[in-house]
């Protein structure tokens, strides 16, 4: 059982950056993958971003593509979203999954932390 815990999220303008942190605690945390989704209102959940364990590999949403950066610290029991050149279309409840694999789908995820939110103004 893994409990997962995000952060650093709010309110910031068009172009802005921010860092979100995920927490987890309770298990293996290393041993998972991990990913980042998005849930605009009226939206469904959408895949931000994920990476293995290892951070080997790392997969983005096209829509994120080169102005977001997905890390962890597995000995820190972390992991990261780094989103720059924010857009109004960014603004969304953040959420943070650990699972066997870094999918898009959000069926693939085990546990779930429970979001924090971002507003990008225009």
């Amino acid at each position: 059982q893994v409990e997962l815990a995000e952060s650093g999220g709010g309110l910031v303008q068009e172009g802005d950056s921010l860092r979100l942190s995920c927490a987890a605690s309770g298990g293996p945390f290393r041993n998972y993958a991990v990913g980042w989704f998005r849930q605009a209102p009226g939206k469904e959940r959408e895949f931000v971003a994920g990476t293995w364990w290892s951070e080997s590999t790392t997969y983005y949403a096209e829509s994120v593509k080169g102005r977001f950066t997905i890390a962890r610290d597995n000995d820190k029991n972390m992991a990261y979203l780094y989103m720059n050149r924010l857009k109004s279309e960014d603004t969304a409840v953040y959420y943070c999954a650990a699972g066997s694999w870094p999918r898009r789908s959000p069926d693939e995820y085990d546990y779930w932390g429970q979001g924090t939110q971002v507003t990008v103004s225009s």
